[in-house]
């Protein structure tokens, strides 16, 4: 009759377990640190545990403190309900409970009054949890449901929360201060009432002794340990990550990612220290990726979280943001793999015209012939836009597509030559995964944020044409523009780097890769608006190599060099080997890395009508004069010239101006195709004129220039830097802002140039 009764109550009144697949939810870095808690409805806090990750110390403690009978009862102890009822009845007030471990755990998952009634609801709800539940169970769900105070609920976020560390690794003192608070866990909390909670504390440390589970040395040394507790605070590092694996799992009560906490705190006190030197509003993103494995170590979204200046809750490791000069590596490598370029090739750094498209560079100024590995180096954007135009814009596009790089074009709108000078959108999380090609053979990943995320590698670069890359970029010289603070790059030469700035400074970007990590770092703006002298090499990448100072197991050089790759000494300006160059033919003599034994010659010049670059052949007579078409001398001979691109004159010198410069025509001959630029002239001032400013004035100098037989568009370059363009021998306004000497250049677009020296003196005052 009594199983009857039993049997009866049970499916009158069931059981309610709390459901295992509802609550709070807590993101764990890969060693179990709690990275972000999100609390449940009701705003408690819990992280979910069981027996096996709590420390023996611990469960010692609470079971010889709270129920020591608990493996052998039933879900209640007939002699502690009589004993305490007994000291009810002699004292007029509870002395002793009674109640189990079992019957705690009832009264946590229902609400149940303190009352006579109250106790044998209590009882039975006991009685029923051990009917359908095993003694683990019930344990883990005190364990998960005990209140530790406030909102906390369960060992395991108490621990985390006052302590700072797991419950597994917890000490005796702290064993015994955790195994009391339940009790009283608003008189008791230990960041509030640190006395009474050390009281407490050393009442289950005496039990401990009493029963024999510690000896007197171990209880003394543990009453000794202070009770120290931080304020109580959900924890808040890798927040963004964490919301965002919590939206894509929001039914996941505990998630594992592959963050490392250490790493991560360390990275989110460093960003916040660098970013207090920044203007207001700016914020800032960092993700750290392993090589190997792909897993980010390291997620920063924002500056501070917590920012609304800042806009802290915006996430910009995902935020489309325009990449700046960060993609160029990508195009020089598939340059490289087309067999357009090697390392050393010879390409022109002056003011061109691409179908109506003239860019610039950073500092507005040129300098005239470059090599590959200068123009990424010092991310010099005409030669940038000079390869991509040979590559293709929708091809490289499509290349990057494939390695992991989605670029944000407009619905409709199609690639162009702006895509590589930030004219896009982009990722800081496609472009680290796209920059650990450089670290593994030419295959970009896509970084993992959880062990379960699989494994996405896709060729990007041949291994060849990636270890060049890399290599240019680990070798990046301290006196070019762009580079770090003067000896910095000495302490940095295994990371290889690139900067990026978006156009107007809303955008700096920063991306490392060394042996082992690939580090993105970008600072800006989440709005959007502005940042006036923040740019990517004196704004991100400070913060680049103070992060990659701080990761373990940096590494030395780069993986051993690929049998595609070998070095060749070539020369300008032809761009052939050295070896199968006339001595005089070789102007200058450069080492480069060449690809699967490729030696592409310079580039031909887009004007069919002006000079072509390269190796050209001439009849003359024997004066050295040129014999055109079917112009002819009694005595002939042949002559060969090396050519250099037409627009780099300007920078050249005397030499080897002179040696590639074509003989006269013969008296008689008539006119070739070679002579198409015509002789320029600067009218306005003379060579080698002194000016002086005019006196008790701040305003500089003013001149106005035009170059006299110029046709179409005449570009004007003041030492080196663009000024602006005028079109045919129209006039020009120049400023000379400072004293000293300057250089004015006029360079027409087929080529033909003329420069003057000034003097400008400052008046005294």
């Amino acid at each position: 009759m009594l199983l009857l009764a039993a049997f009866v109550l049970d499916r009158l009144f069931p059981l309610r377990l709390p459901p295992p697949d509802t609550g709070s939810t807590v993101v764990l870095a890969r060693d179990g640190t709690p990275l972000r808690a999100f609390a449940d409805s009701d705003g408690v806090w819990r992280y979910p545990t069981s027996a096996q990750q709590v420390s023996p110390l611990y469960l010692k403690a609470l079971l010889a403190y709270e129920d020591r009978w608990f493996p052998r009862h039933p879900g209640v102890n007939p002699y502690a309900l009589v004993r305490g009822l007994g000291g009810l009845l002699r004292h007029g007030h509870v002395v002793s409970g009674g109640s189990t471990l079992t019957m705690q755990v009832a009264r946590i998952i229902q609400p149940i009054p303190h009352t006579f009634r109250g106790k044998l609801l209590q009882i039975f709800r006991a009685l029923q949890l051990e009917a359908h539940l095993s003694k683990a169970q019930i344990l883990d769900l005190y364990l998960n449901h005990a209140p530790f105070g406030g909102p906390i609920e369960g060992v395991q976020a108490a621990s985390w929360a006052y302590l700072g560390k797991p419950a597994s690794q917890l000490s005796r003192a702290e064993a015994a201060l955790l195994t009391v608070l339940p009790q009283a866990p608003s008189r008791w909390r230990p960041d509030r009432h640190p006395d009474a909670a050390r009281r407490a504390r050393d009442k289950v440390l005496q039990r401990m002794r009493d029963e024999g589970v510690w000896s007197e040395a171990e209880v003394r040394e543990a009453t000794i340990e202070p009770v120290v507790a931080r304020s109580l605070r959900a924890p808040l590092e890798a927040a963004l990550l964490a919301e965002r694996l919590h939206q894509q799992q929001p039914q996941a009560r505990r998630i594992v990612t592959t963050i490392d906490a250490d790493l991560q705190r360390a990275a989110e006190d460093r960003v916040s220290e660098y970013l207090a030197r920044l203007p207001a509003r700016t914020s800032a993103a960092v993700l750290v990726v392993d090589n190997t494995t792909l897993e980010a170590s390291v997620y920063v979204g924002t500056a501070e979280f917590a920012d609304p200046l800042r806009l802290g809750h915006v996430d910009m490791v995902r935020a489309p943001r325009s990449p700046g000069s960060t993609l160029k590596p990508f195009l020089y490598g598939l340059a490289l793999d087309d067999g357009l370029i090697d390392s050393q090739s010879l390409l022109v750094d002056a003011p061109q015209d691409f179908g109506g498209y003239r860019p610039g560079n950073f500092d507005e100024a040129f300098s005239g012939p470059v090599s590959v590995a200068e123009a990424l180096q010092r991310s010099l954007n005409v030669p940038a836009v000079d390869v991509l135009d040979r590559v293709g814009p929708n091809r490289f596009v499509a290349r990057l597509a494939n390695g992991g790089v989605d670029l944000g074009l407009p619905d409709g709108a199609q690639p162009n030559l702006s895509i590589i000078l930030g004219g896009t959108a982009t990722r800081l999380e496609n472009l680290v995964g796209a920059y650990t090609a450089f670290a593994n053979g030419g295959i970009a990943g896509t970084p993992r944020y959880t062990p379960q995320q699989p494994m996405q590698s896709r060729r990007l670069l041949s291994p060849g044409a990636a270890w060049i890359i890399r290599d240019i970029l680990e070798h990046n010289p301290a006196d070019v523009e762009g580079a770090p603070l003067e000896g910095a790059i000495n302490r940095h030469a295994a990371v290889a780097w690139k900067t990026g700035t978006s156009y107007g400074y809303r955008d700096a970007w920063s991306i490392g890769v060394t042996d082992r990590w690939t580090v993105g770092v970008w600072i800006g703006r989440p709005d959007g608006t502005p940042s006036p002298g923040q740019y990517g090499a004196v704004t991100a990448l400070p913060l680049l190599f103070q992060l990659t100072d701080m990761l373990p197991g940096r590494g030395g050089s780069h993986a051993a060099q690929p049998a595609s790759v070998r070095a060749v000494d070539i020369c300008w300006p032809l761009g052939a080997a050295a070896g199968a160059t006339p001595g005089k033919l070789c102007r200058q003599r450069r080492t480069a890395w060449v690809l699967d034994d490729a030696l592409p010659p310079t580039f031909a010049e887009r004007d069919l009508g002006a000079w072509t670059s390269g190796l050209l052949t001439l009849r003359v007579n024997d004066k050295g004069q040129r014999l055109s078409g079917a112009c002819h001398a009694r005595h002939e001979s042949t002559i060969q010239l090396a050519r250099w691109p037409t627009l780099v004159t300007p920078w050249l010198s005397v030499d080897d101006r002179s040696s590639s410069a074509l003989p006269p025509l013969a008296p008689g001959c008539a006119a070739d195709s070679l002579e198409v630029a015509m002789p320029i002239r600067i009218a306005g001032l003379s060579d080698g004129a002194t000016l002086r400013q005019a006196p008790n004035s701040n305003k500089p100098l003013r001149v106005i220039l035009q170059a006299l037989g110029a046709q179409g568009t005449v570009q004007w370059l003041l030492d080196g830097r663009l000024q602006g363009s005028s079109e045919g021998d129209a006039k020009l306004p120049l400023t000379l802002a400072q004293a000293g000497e300057s250089r004015v250049t006029a360079l027409a677009n087929d080529g033909a140039f003329a420069t003057i020296t000034l003097h400008v003196v400052a008046t005294q005052r």
